[in-house]
């Protein structure tokens, strides 16, 4: 190409996604200096190199939900493109901000057998809330403006821009300075926040389950205040982990197939349940007995997400902290502050509470169970770091409280309803990078480690100092556990040749570990510490047994496996 960066397309592209407020471009680089190369020039803007598409996706989504900001995802017509789409679907599951920049091929070739070309917007379309074809230089920064207020605005989530070669090929649009896009704020209707806020107060036993949705809001606060003046039991979702202090006098740690007893007790006995920023999907919903039958009050920012998983009585469209704000003081206009049902529910919280510590804090014995090695990483970590997990049978250990208990300050990025295996490593990644400042650190099965391998070279050009528990059980834990229940062959679940892992994290500079007691563990642990300090990853393998499954899962298909499980 003969333009000089400064007056290539591609520089508008990365001057525009700057100015409206994007900081990460994550890709592969493309045969000819594209959008990566023009973002390296960029003020405002970060470039992260990776070795595959899919994990470029899944470290968008790890970037975006520290920074609080969208990420940018760089591909290239083809494969590139095809090969994001696992992460991208994730990406959608958890209504991250990823905004999807592609080229397509040059017009002459479609239909007529053109190099790499594919129709990008059918394939992406069940994943992205919008789509376009720039062919025209003048649609370029209004096109990618118009995605960043998309990927933001409303449910966040993905979208695409596709850009024409011939775009690219043409002289460049003027770059004007424009403003950053404003996540645009709403609250809901005061009439049926009124009639909400009689529902919550009448209740005999309400319930506060806080989603994902409120992160983006900085709903924290106004939750746990609003939970607070309700004196409700409060859970969080997956996704919603880390919006307040799991220490809280009334958090009670997550639902559905996270729930650790006796806190479902909680939950099967409430009579009004107050959902705000989550969908209730179905892990959500598992094992939670007779939701289908309680007076739901649902929040959200997107009117899509009502009357899909449950039938709510109110539904509040408006942003997650606003609307818990509004509800807050229209629960104060109905109720005085104190009152003998809210002591007696609060005192019911704390027994269950005292319960769940009781049962899920002692000590285990003299093997390395996995809640054992969970608490030993959290003590040498702190409730403040970023955690990062994946969904496999053995990690969901670390979605029970008070097994791991989080503080309001932490960082706690999870796959979404997909739960695609491999998230975990490039998430790490791209959630490391946006913020050095604390530790971060990666809950995941020998199997989803060996997936998202080609995440570690990025992580040790960068110095990022992750610190991996890989709980080993030789294979795939979930699909073993569910054919155990079934009477099943295990066979292809189970790995039978020698790992490669600790090889490839030793070549690059790592250290490696693998323990079988407490005391191995802590001193690894220490070894962990000393290496983040320098850059370096440290990965401790912990071998697990089978049978070490989490209190939810076994509470849940106790009950009956649920539907779909198999799967």
């Amino acid at each position: 190409m003969s333009a000089t960066p400064e007056q290539h397309p591609w520089h508008v592209v990365a001057g525009t996604l700057a100015d409206a407020g994007c900081d990460l471009v994550v890709g592969l680089p493309s045969d000819e200096p594209g959008l990566m190369d023009a973002a390296r020039t960029t003020p405002g803007l970060r470039v992260l190199g990776v070795r595959d598409q899919r994990a470029g996706a899944c470290a968008a989504i790890g970037h975006a939900a520290v920074s609080g900001r969208p990420a940018v995802l760089a591909v290239n017509s083809g494969p590139s493109f095809a090969n994001a789409l696992t992460g991208l679907l994730e990406a959608s599951s958890l209504g991250a901000p990823v905004v999807v920049v592609t080229t397509r091929v040059p017009a002459l070739g479609i239909g007529r057998g053109g190099f790499q070309h594919t129709d990008q917007a059918a394939m992406a379309r069940p994943l992205t809330k919008w789509d376009f074809l720039v062919e025209d230089p003048r649609q370029l920064t209004w096109a990618l403006r118009r995605a960043v207020h998309l990927a933001v605005n409303g449910g966040p989530g993905v979208v695409l821009v596709e850009i024409a070669d011939e775009v690219l090929r043409a002289p460049a649009p003027e770059l004007r300075p424009a403003p950053p896009v404003r996540r645009l704020r709403f609250a809901a209707d005061a009439e049926e926040v009124r009639r909400a806020a009689r529902l919550l107060t009448g209740a005999r036993l309400p319930v506060v389950v806080a989603g994902g949705g409120c992160k983006p809001a900085g709903a924290g606060p106004a939750v746990r205040r609003l939970a607070e003046l309700l004196a409700a039991p409060l859970f969080t979702t997956a996704a919603g982990r880390g919006l307040v202090d799991e220490e809280h006098p009334l958090a009670c740690g997550l639902v559905g197939l996270y729930t650790t007893p006796p806190a479902d007790r909680l939950l099967r006995e409430a009579d009004v349940v107050l959902a705000i920023g989550s969908r209730l999907e179905e892990t959500a919903r598992m094992g939670w007995d007779g939701l289908e039958d309680k007076t739901l009050v649902h929040v959200d920012v997107d009117p899509a997400v009502f009357h899909t998983a449950a039938e709510p009585e109110v539904a509040l469209l408006g942003d997650a902290a606003l609307v818990a704000g509004q509800l807050a003081d229209a629960v104060v206009a109905e109720a005085p502050a104190v009152t003998a049902a809210g002591a007696a529910r609060r005192a019911d919280t704390a027994a269950v509470r005292a319960g769940m510590r009781a049962h899920h804090t002692a000590a285990d014995g003299p093997d390395l169970t996995v809640p054992t090695a969970l608490r030993l990483l959290q003590e040498s970590v702190t409730r403040g770091a970023t955690l990062v997990q994946e969904n496999g049978l053995h990690d969901m250990w670390g979605y029970h409280h008070p097994v791991v208990s989080v503080g309001d300050g932490a960082r706690v990025i999870t796959p979404g309803e997909q739960t695609m295996v491999g998230f975990g490593l490039p998430a790490a990644v791209g959630a490391a990078l946006a913020d050095r400042t604390r530790r971060t650190v990666l809950v995941c099965g020998d199997g989803a480690f060996e997936m998202g391998l080609a995440a570690l070279p990025t992580a040790t050009e960068l110095n990022l100092g992750l610190t991996v528990l890989v709980l080993d059980n030789r294979g795939y834990g979930w699909p073993r556990f569910v054919r155990a229940e079934e009477g099943a062959p295990d066979t292809l679940t189970r790995f039978t040749a020698p790992a490669h892992t600790d090889a490839a994290v030793r070549a690059l500079g790592g250290l490696t570990a693998r323990c079988t007691t407490t005391a191995e563990l802590a001193a690894a642990l220490d070894d962990a510490a000393k290496a983040h300090a320098e850059g370096r990853t440290t990965v401790i393998t912990v071998p697990v047994r089978d049978d070490d499954v989490p209190v939810g899962v076994r509470r849940v298909f106790d009950a009956g496996p649920p539907a779909g499980a198999a799967a």
